[in-house]
Parts: C-alpha cells; sequence; structure tokens
C-alpha cells in the first residue's frame, strides 16, 4: 500500500510538472511579457528606492522609467541606424574582399587541398561521372503585383506592430509595478503564504535581491566588456567601434552563445574593410584575449557565484527556457532560474529544484566521504579528506567526515541497509586513509590492537608525571578505530594511551584497571547503538574504583548524537563528550592537573 502511495506521488507530481510547462507553452503570449516586467522591476527597484526618498515615488518612478526606456529606445534605434550603414559600406569593402578571396585561392592552388580536387575531378572523369545535365538554362518567372492603395500601404508595418504593442506593455506594467511594489508584494504574500509567512517572505527578499544583484552584476560586466572592444577595434581601425561595442555588451546577457556572436560580427568586419591579414589577425586575438579577461578576472572579482547556480544547471536551463520561450526565453534564462533556485530551496516540496539547479555541494562533505566509502572509492574519498585539511585545521576531520562515516555505517547496519561486510568495508577504507592517504602525514603513533594493552610513548609532563589512560573499545571495529583518532588527537600531551584491542568482560576490565592502576579509562562507544552496555561498565567501575575518572566517548555528529549524556553521569561517569576534540581537551586538563579530580567534580557535555 505504502509503495502504490509513493508511485502515485510521483506519478502526479510528474503530471503537474507537465501541465505547468504546457501552461507556461501555451500562454507565452502574456507571460513572457509579465515575466520580463518582473525581472525589469527587480533591478529598477535599488535606483527607485534610493531617488524616492529625494523627490517622491511618482517622480521617481517616472524619472527612472523614462530615462532607462529612452536610452534603451535611443540605443535600438542606433543600432539599426548604423546596420543600415554597415550594409551599405559592405559595398566600398567589394575591392578588399576579393583580395583576400584570391589570396586564399592562390594558397590553395599552391596546396594539398588543389591536388586533392584534381585527384577527385580526374576520378570523376574516369568513372563517367559529369557535374549534371547540360542543357538550356531556364530563366527564372519574375511575378510582381500591383501597387499597393489605400490602407494597404500601410502592410509594411505589420512585423513591428506586435514588438512594438509587446514593448509598450512592457513599460506600463513595469511603470505600475514599481508605483504600487508593496501593494503587489503584500497581494502575493498573502495569497501564498496564510500559515507560512516568514518563509514566504525570505523567498521574495532572497528572490528580489538575489536577481538584482546578478542584473547589475552583468550589466557592469558586459558595460566594461563593450567599452574594451569600443576601443581596442577603435585602435586597430576598424569601421564602427562604438557601434560593435554596444553590440556586444547587449549579447553577452545571452548566457554561452552572447560572447560567440558578440566576436564574429567585428572579427568579420575586419577581414572585409582592413588591408592584408594582419590586422583582422589582431583584431581576433584581441577578441580572444578580452574573453580570457573577461571571464578570468572580470566575471571573477565582480560576478562569481552571483546566480547560485551550478554551469551545468545552468547549461540546461538555458536550451530549455529557449525551447519554451524562444529568443525572449534565452536572454531571461539566467534570472528565472535564480528565482526557481529561491522558490526550491524554500518550499518543502520543490526541494529538489534547488538539490538539481544550485551551486552549493548535493551533499554535506561527511555524507559524500560516507557515500565514495560505500562505492569503494577510496581514491575520491581521499580528495574529500585533502581538500577539507586545505581548508580547516586538520585536527577537525576526524569529528568532522571520519567519525561520522562510522557512525552512518552502523545506523545503516542496525536498520538492514547494510551487510556487516558492507560496515567493514567503510572501516577498513577508513583506516587506509589514516595511515597511508592524506592524514598519514599527521601520524603521532600506531594504535596496538592486541590481546595485551601497550603503550604509546609521549612526552612526559614537566614535573616527570604521566596520566596513564585504558583506551576501551565498547562494541566493534569502529569504536577501536575511533580510539586510534583519539590517541593521534593526543600527540604531544604528557598522555600514556593503552588501548585494549579485545573486549572483556567487566570483571575482566575491572581487574585489568586494579593491576595495572590507570589514571583514566575511556570507553568509545559510538552512536546509534544504545548505551546500555557502557552504562553498565561505568555503573561497574565506578562501584570499584569511586576515584577512578571515566570518560566516555559518545562521538557523533548532531543528527546522530544522543538527546542527553546525564543517563551515564548519573552511572558514574566523570566525563561525557560527544566530540574527538572535546575528550582530547577534558583529558588534557586531567593530565596538565596532575591529580584525579573528586567525584563531586564530575561533569557532563
Amino acid at each position: 500500500m505504502v509503495d502504490r502511495l509513493s508511485s502515485l506521488r510521483s506519478w502526479t507530481t510528474f503530471a503537474g510538472c507537465a501541465l505547468v510547462v504546457a501552461i507556461l507553452h501555451w500562454a507565452q503570449a502574456v507571460l513572457v511579457p509579465v515575466s520580463l516586467a518582473i525581472l525589469i522591476t527587480f533591478v529598477l527597484t535599488p535606483p527607485v528606492i534610493w531617488l524616492q526618498r529625494r523627490i517622491g515615488r511618482l517622480a521617481a518612478v517616472l524619472v527612472v522609467v523614462t530615462l532607462v526606456f529612452s536610452g534603451l529606445g535611443l540605443s535600438t534605434w542606433a543600432i539599426l541606424r548604423q546596420t543600415s550603414n554597415l550594409s551599405a559600406d559592405l559595398i566600398t569593402y567589394r575591392a578588399n574582399i576579393r583580395q583576400k578571396v584570391r589570396d586564399v585561392r592562390g594558397a590553395r592552388s599552391r596546396g594539398s587541398v588543389e591536388r586533392l580536387q584534381s585527384t577527385l575531378d580526374e576520378i570523376k572523369k574516369d568513372i563517367g561521372v559529369d557535374d549534371g545535365p547540360r542543357g538550356t538554362v531556364t530563366q527564372p518567372v519574375v511575378v510582381s503585383g500591383q501597387p499597393l492603395s489605400g490602407f494597404s500601404a500601410f502592410s509594411w508595418m505589420g512585423p513591428f506592430v506586435e514588438p512594438a504593442s509587446t514593448a509598450g506593455f512592457v513599460v506600463v506594467l513595469v511603470l505600475f509595478m514599481l508605483l504600487e511594489r508593496e501593494d503587489l508584494r503584500d497581494r502575493l504574500i498573502g495569497l501564498i503564504g496564510h500559515g507560512h509567512l516568514a518563509v514566504t517572505t525570505k523567498a521574495f527578499d532572497e528572490a528580489g535581491s538575489r536577481v538584482s544583484r546578478q542584473l547589475l552584476l552583468q550589466t557592469l560586466v558586459n558595460a566594461i566588456y563593450g567599452a574594451l572592444a569600443a576601443a581596442g577595434l577603435w585602435v586597430f581601425g576598424a569601421p564602427y567601434p562604438l557601434f560593435w561595442g554596444a553590440v556586444g555588451a547587449g549579447l553577452r546577457f545571452i548566457p554561452y552563445i552572447g560572447p560567440v556572436i558578440a566576436s564574429v560580427g567585428p572579427i568579420l568586419i575586419s577581414l572585409a574593410a582592413l588591408p592584408g591579414w594582419t590586422r583582422p589577425l589582431e583584431v581576433l586575438g584581441f577578441y580572444v584575449l578580452l574573453e580570457l579577461f573577461t571571464n578570468l578576472v572580470l566575471e571573477t572579482v565582480l560576478y562569481a557565484d552571483a546566480a547560485g547556480v551550478s554551469q551545468v544547471a545552468l547549461l540546461v536551463a538555458v536550451a530549455f527556457w529557449t525551447w519554451l520561450w524562444g529568443p525572449l526565453g534565452l536572454l531571461m534564462a539566467t534570472p528565472l532560474t535564480v528565482c526557481l533556485v529561491v522558490i526550491g530551496k524554500h518550499v518543502p516540496g520543490l526541494t529538489f529544484v534547488a538539490t538539481m539547479l544550485s551551486d552549493s555541494p548535493a551533499l554535506a562533505p561527511e555524507y559524500g566521504y560516507y557515500q565514495r566509502l560505500l562505492a569503494r572509492d577510496v581514491a575520491e574519498a581521499a580528495d574529500l579528506i585533502d581538500r577539507f585539511v586545505k581548508t580547516q585545521p586538520a585536527e577537525n576531520v576526524y569529528d568532522a567526515l571520519l567519525v561520522p562515516a562510522l557512525n552512518y555505517a552502523e545506523r545503516d547496519r542496525l536498520e538492514d541497509q547494510l551487510s556487516t561486510d558492507d560496515e567493514q568495508a567503510v572501516v577498513d577504507g577508513t583506516r587506509e586513509l589514516m595511515n597511508d592517504g592524506p592524514l598519514a602525514s599527521d601520524l603521532v603513533g600506531a594504535s596496538t590492537e592486541t590481546d595485551e594493552a601497550e603503550p604509546t610513548t609521549e612526552a612526559p609532563a614537566p614535573g616527570g608525571r604521566q596520566l596513564r589512560v585504558l583506551g576501551y573499545a565498547a562494541n566493534g571495529e569502529g569504536d577501536n578505530l575511533a580510539l586510534d583518532m583519539l590517541m593521534r588527537l593526543l600527540g604531544g600531551l604528557p598522555i600514556v594511551f593503552e588501548q585494549r584491542g579485545t573486549r572483556l568482560l567487566a570483571a575482566d576490565l575491572i581487574r585489568l584497571v586494579g593491576q595495572q592502576n590507570y589514571d583514566v579509562v575511556c570507553i568509545a562507544d559510538l552512536p546509534p547503538s544504545a548505551p546500555s552496555k557502557t552504562r553498565y561498565l561505568v555503573r561497574r567501575l565506578h562501584a570499584a574504583f569511586p576515584e577512578l575518572s571515566i570518560v566516555v566517548g559518545r562521538w557523533a555528529p548532531p543528527a546522530l548524537a544522543d538527546d542527553t549524556m546525564q543517563p551515564l553521569v548519573d552511572a558514574g561517569a566523570t566525563h561525557v563528550a560527544a566530540t574527538l576534540l572535546d575528550t582530547r581537551h577534558q583529558l588534557a586538563e586531567l593530565a596538565n592537573r596532575g591529580t584525579k579530580p573528586a567525584p563531586d567534580q564530575a561533569n557532563a557535555a
């Protein structure tokens, strides 16, 4: 029954997504200008807020909207005018183009291409293949219509009516959205956010700030790119440098293919207009260097991670929005994808969207490390450790990556999701990485897992006294390995750490402690195993040696940590720690104190 409900829920989700996509495609005539108006509103809101404090809202909105859309209109008119002039000037470049064609043909006639062409022609003659039937050439029939008269004379305006009406609709919509932005925000929050007011408010704020930041930074980067492109083309003598700079800045708003298209035009026009081959090749090299500078310097400094979308996800999103809404979808792909990431982050049912599209790691480091060990990929697990120790202190890697993997393996085995052999593989992989991987250089001593406890060699205390600690693994190999990690962390302290590698009965453990006269017994018992056995051992040890310090390690990440340590403290534990570093800190305090604490000084983490 549960499987059926899960399958039904999956199919319902798929059908809902397909329905949403169908509606987006069917209603694009309305949704595209509305989406474009919303994105422009996001960009214009910061300057409007800044200006309305000085001249009022209505005046601020009118000034900003007038300046922005007048500038866009004038830029569009100038680009169309320059395009028309450029088309007319191409005729004057005819001689230069013919000379370059002759150069190419001359190079081909002297090279292997011409020899290959001659060979193919000879083969065609030998096998009797001709280029086609030779006969009379038919003349094309030209059909001319009557001159247009009346209202039909204005039919040439047809192609411009729809773009002009869409642009007008966008301008009016932006104007009213800026004037009534608080009212629209409150209505949307009231519609969506009843019972989820905090989540909805955070989603709107994050979407607005992230989209505004992404578009503003992209505009800044593109403006610098356009200015550098115009300056470079002017230096090289290419025609219309301001035109190509403006076109390049605008085309860079289109992800991936925009920069390529922006460079093709100037390179081709330089081939047509500039004499010889040196200058056109210099223009080609200039655009290569400009693109590298923009990607590696400008975008890294000003625009890195501004969108919060992974590169692969953005590429797929560009293809999707282009297929759905055409050229305008291509232009709006990045901000629309950013909005989807924000929605997926704050809406529980759409978490998978944020996981698929966001540039944040899909798996937390400890889960990634555990997953690699499950896949028997020790090499990539070593890479994860290596990346971790490069950004954080090496001593944190045990609590952050290695111990959680042992906890997760034990949890999955207890829940019958993992076999004993698979759990052992996780333990063996972690032990191998400790001895041979990035952590090998941090080795301060070798663990002893024999029937007899064998001491490590540590630096003596200033007074000559060393704290004698017995490490005891309550359950299995994971606890033993965790004690090995603790021993590495104790390097340099005046502590003699002796690890018991074989599990003992409570009576045998008490006898060993009495014979060796240890100062501290450290019991490792990794969650999620129940602490009942450890609690029994602590009670027996405390009853036999009331002054003995008993430190219990319930080392685990917060998700698997015990809710309370009090039962172990009540049983007689001196200290119960949830991390290896906390245990090291407690043992260091005992070693520096040089005396055994009284029972009334016991504490719990």
